[in-house]
């Protein structure tokens, strides 16, 4: 018994085909995009102002931020504090632990401090944002890779802290699940709705704290 034949396809069937799959592959590759896209859309319409500090990881956010059109509603300024020194000089101290939830804190309020010097309108609401990360890097590190996100609008700051599993990301995969978690701060602040970070793995759950105290400081010596 012959095996059926399959009829060939046109030349315009088969590209028609081909490109109904590469549609489907570029609407799933491009779905956390998309949402990306509409929640800085969201934070880029809502009255708030920001400025951002990150150190150690979380850059990747202030490019998604500035990327989307509407930006200069949001954001006043960004900082890198990258070195010991710079953070240091930043703080206006040197932090007891650079990657802690006291030191995004600390980051968090210093950039609104500047916020509100920087803001057009008394009136506007504004909020400082830090990122605080130790990720993965060119060298084996012993501690947890792990991030503390922080906004401060007012007399609080809410900090979410998250640690990554290591070794199952590369060191651009870690900064993208870092960088979602502070656009999903920043949206919970601006009072835009979004789903929880997708870059985040079931086991690595957000910890959400509100911060009240200044934290404790010692100086170089």
């Amino acid at each position: 018994m012959k095996s059926p034949v399959r009829p060939e396809r046109s030349e315009a069937e088969s590209k028609d085909a081909l490109s109904k799959d590469a549609l489907s592959r570029t609407e799933m590759e491009f779905e956390p995009e998309s949402s990306r896209v509409s929640l800085i859309d969201g934070v880029h319409r809502s009255p708030s102002m920001a400025v951002l500090v990150v150190t150690g990881g979380g850059s990747r956010a202030v490019a998604d931020l500035l990327t989307v059109p509407g930006a200069s509603r949001t954001v006043l300024e960004a900082w890198a504090p990258y070195g010991e020194r710079s953070l240091t000089e930043f703080l206006g101290a040197a932090p007891r632990q650079a990657v802690s939830v006291e030191t995004a804190s600390a980051m968090a309020r210093k950039a609104r401090e500047r916020a509100v010097r920087l803001r057009p309108r008394a009136d506007a609401p504004v909020m400082g944002v830090a990122c605080t990360a130790a990720l993965a890097t060119d060298r084996p590190r012993r501690g947890d890779h792990r991030a503390h996100v922080a906004v401060c609008a007012g007399e609080t700051v809410t900090v979410h802290s998250v640690t990554l599993e290591k070794g199952v990301r590369s060191r651009e995969a870690e900064e993208r699940a870092v960088a979602d978690l502070v656009l999903f701060a920043v949206g919970r602040a601006c009072g835009v709705e979004s789903l929880a970070c997708d870059a985040l793995l079931p086991r690595e759950q957000v910890r959400v704290q509100a911060i009240w105290a200044l934290p404790a400081f010692v100086w170089v010596g």
